[in-house]
């Protein structure tokens, strides 16, 4: 079983579940480690200041948002720190809606939500809930120091946490040279379609 990756809870009004958050994904993925050729010795990354060509010591770095050419915002660890901490451990829905409103191209990554002793009475009866309704739980989550839109949906006997994507985060089909016409303008049979 994989680790949790935190535990917290679900809340909406006055309910409040609690829940252990897990990774849904299996990664299967080979990796591969950058070599010399020469005596298989691993090829390391290093942090360089750009201009003084120096290393960086892990202490003397900070996070900074570029808002014009050369020009930052520096961000303190403590400030990102104070966000997750508002926000932290609990997957906060703001509204129900249609499951078949959200459509797949917004889905980015599963986790499942697994209730504690405490909570599985709370957890079976939302779970049941958002079958019996078809109905999805949009919600805010933090994981790390990042804060997700993400979707809370029924899935088998769990409840699935998917953080989506934001609609401007995705491309619109018609960027690309897809066909639009439909099958009688290729001369595609009926006989063709059933095949596939």
């Amino acid at each position: 079983m994989s680790r949790p990756i935190w535990k917290g809870s679900i809340s909406f009004g006055l309910v409040y579940i609690p829940v252990t958050l897990y990774s849904a994904e299996k990664p299967t993925e080979l990796h591969f480690h950058l070599l010399d050729s020469r005596n298989n010795a691993r090829i390391r990354y290093e942090r360089v200041n750009e201009i003084t060509g120096k290393e960086v010591p892990w202490n003397e770095i900070v996070k900074g948002y570029e808002f014009e050419d050369g020009n930052f915002v520096i961000l303190e660890e403590d400030e990102f720190e104070k966000n997750a901490i508002e926000h932290a451990k609990t997957v906060e829905i703001e509204d129900f809606i249609d499951q078949k409103l959200l459509d797949c191209v917004y889905f980015e990554k599963p986790y499942y939500l697994v209730p504690t002793k405490e909570g599985e009475k709370g957890y079976v009866l939302l779970r049941e809930t958002l079958k019996r309704t078809k109905k999805v739980g949009i919600s805010k989550v933090m994981i790390k120091t990042r804060q997700y839109l993400s979707v809370l949906m029924p899935y088998k006997n769990s409840l699935i946490l998917d953080l989506i994507r934001f609609s401007e985060e995705v491309r619109s089909p018609e960027e690309f040279d897809i066909p639009k016409n439909d099958f009688k303008y290729y001369k595609i049979s009926n006989k063709e379609i059933e095949m596939t």
